[in-house]
């Protein structure tokens, strides 16, 4: 996040903030910057197709007799439907449901505090850390045979899973923060609360998971091992019912759902956008750059949404299954992202420092080149380790799953590198030919005119710090 903020924020203007538009200024590689295209909107649009499958698999806790393919082709029509509208349709939608996750989130985390103290109508006494004590806070996953083992194989597939929850939130951010006002100013402070939420809300989540339902719950490996679709193996739902807290696991579920829709929304929003910019700077057929007279770009719409109709896998397989399918695709293309903006973090260090400017860069968390090279490193391992579970109980299915993702942008590189003829396409453009300076005085003149707003009371202080 801080690499790619450092970036966009030096010249945040239009048509230059995206991953691929940043990769070609600075790495001065086409192909490979063609390539960070398509993988973000490989990424963009298999996000589409998962997140509905999420809400099919969460709305099937109220009603199973309907079938699946009902559901999805609702949550499709009314995704495409509000991506085809004015964007301030789009942006009135995000703004409710992205409230009302905040919202949620923050309600879990107040929960978790309560049953702590044992305030559940079920609970008799304090629950405290009772579930790190018994089972304790790791269980043994693949290898039973070897506790330590099983034990750094339960945090690795953790990890790995995790990343599902992160990828391309940093690429949404940085890329709108180019549209909104005074990029160089608000896109620092954006950054900075991002991290500090990113740390709040996903260190406080787990914890909560972790005080107010143990890691062997019958009822949630009961939910895992039959492959229950719905919140019937949400941890969160369990514990509440364990707490004997009637209703909430509704309200929950409900806020869940609409989590869902609204990524899936947002992810097909930016897909189409991602589109849009690649067919205006020449990479693909302009034919993706149409757009109606309220500026929505109805063709990368149309193509984005078509790669959405996959959902409609689960009709033919479980929910989780298909979740999961596209969970892994998705994940190791999100990963393959953040190792393309690491790589054109260190040519863009590299160009600034050759030229002598970085003075005139103004926002610079510190450590970011050792931090450029740990994530190329750290990726490039976790990505070649995504299916390793595989490989303990080998499935063709889980297996494409987990690796076809590298094999397809391996071969978007080749095509592109040979069809253009581009055969220094292993190499990038030496610091002196890296263009440093087209548009940097209008961003710093852009800067210097923006006028902050000055808050007028104590509630309008914290909704700036907030907002």
């Amino acid at each position: 996040m801080n690499q790619l903020a450092e970036m966009v924020t030096y010249i945040p203007l239009s048509g230059q903030a995206t991953v691929n538009a940043l990769v070609e200024r600075y790495t001065g590689n086409k192909t490979f910057a063609f390539t960070a295209g398509i993988n973000l909107f490989y990424t963009q649009t298999i996000l589409v197709p998962s997140e509905i499958s999420a809400a099919s698999f969460v709305i099937q806790y109220w009603n199973q007799s309907v079938n699946v393919a009902v559901w999805i082709a609702i949550f499709w029509a009314s995704i495409v439907l509000l991506n085809l509208l004015s964007v301030k349709f789009f942006g009135e939608a995000e703004f409710w449901i992205g409230s009302i996750k905040i919202l949620t989130a923050t309600g879990l985390i107040i929960l978790g505090v309560v049953l702590f103290f044992g305030g559940g109508p079920d609970q008799h006494g304090v629950l405290g850390f009772h579930y790190w004590k018994h089972p304790g806070p790791f269980a043994e996953h693949l290898a039973s045979s070897h506790k330590n083992t099983a034990r750094f194989l339960d945090i690795w597939t953790s990890t790995i899973k995790a990343g599902f929850s992160f990828i391309l939130s940093p690429e949404l951010i940085a890329c709108a923060a180019s549209e909104a006002e005074a990029p160089r100013v608000n896109l620092p402070k954006a950054t900075n609360r991002f991290i500090y939420r990113l740390m709040f809300f996903y260190f406080f989540g787990p914890l909560t998971i972790s005080v107010i339902i143990a890691s062997n719950d019958s009822r949630l490996m009961g939910a895992i091992a039959a492959g229950s679709s719905g919140a019937s193996a949400s941890p969160f739902v369990i514990g509440i019912q364990n707490a004997g807290i009637k209703v909430l696991d509704h309200i929950i579920n409900a806020a869940i759902l609409t989590s869902a829709y609204s990524a899936g929304n947002s992810f097909l929003y930016s897909g189409s956008r991602t589109l849009h910019s690649m067919a205006v700077k020449g990479e693909i057929p302009r034919v993706f750059g149409r757009c109606t007279k309220n500026g929505v770009p109805y063709v990368g719409v149309i193509a984005a949404s078509l790669i959405a109709l996959l959902s409609f896998m689960n009709v033919s397989s479980s929910s989780s299954q298909v979740f999961a399918w596209f969970s892994n695709l998705c994940t190791v293309s999100g990963f393959l992202s953040w190792i393309f903006i690491s790589i054109t973090y260190i040519r863009f260090r590299k160009a600034l420092r050759y030229h002598g400017m970085e003075e005139r860069v103004t926002f610079r968390p510190p450590l970011q080149i050792i931090g450029a090279w740990s994530c190329i490193i750290f990726f490039t391992v976790i990505s070649i380790t995504n299916g390793y579970a595989v490989f303990f109980n080998f499935k063709v299915s889980d297996f494409l799953a987990a690796y076809l993702t590298l094999p397809i942008i391996l071969a978007v590189f080749l095509i592109h590198m040979v069809w253009h003829k581009n055969w220094k396409a292993f190499s990038f453009a030496p610091p002196q030919e890296i263009d440093c300076w087209t548009g940097l005085e209008e961003s710093e003149r852009q800067e210097r005119e923006y006028i902050a707003p000055v808050a007028k009371n104590f509630l309008q202080k914290i909704w700036f710090w907030i907002a």
